[in-house]
């Protein structure tokens, strides 16, 4: 993958994405898309605490892509939904983003306002499109 920032657009890696992602497929590539995951643990237990929920997202995310046989360092896009967005929880989310990236290019991401989510109490979700071979 190719992971694009233009000239003519803001520095989108403080907030842990970049703005474009090429993909060029080739035979055996294979996409994996990963549902939106919360931040319920393995008991459906979910914190009231927006960074917990945030951590734990991230850490099931992870733990879905590897059962697809892949990693974070194969995902090109993320879309993350968040209840009652402000800037709090952007930096919450961003800083979550860069640590679960560390050095490796972060992927493409939209981040949506929402009212609610599926859950009662479930402030973060975040989906995944991921490429492997």
């Amino acid at each position: 993958m190719k992971f694009i920032n233009p000239a003519g657009l803001y520095d989108p890696r403080p907030n842990g994405y970049s703005h474009v992602v090429i993909a060029d497929l080739t035979a055996p590539a294979r996409l994996v898309y990963i549902a939106g995951q919360g931040g319920e643990d393995a008991g459906g237990v979910l914190s009231e605490d927006f960074a917990t929920q945030v951590a734990q997202a991230l850490a099931n995310l992870q733990t879905a892509l590897s059962a697809a046989g892949a990693s974070l360092a194969h995902v090109a896009k993320v879309s993350a939904l968040i209840v009652d967005h402000d800037e709090a929880k952007l930096a919450i989310f961003s800083t979550a983003l860069r640590a679960a990236w560390g050095d490796a290019p972060p992927p493409a991401c939209t981040l949506i306002p929402v009212p609610r989510l599926a859950l009662d109490g479930m402030l973060f979700e975040i989906e995944a499109t991921a490429i492997t071979s």
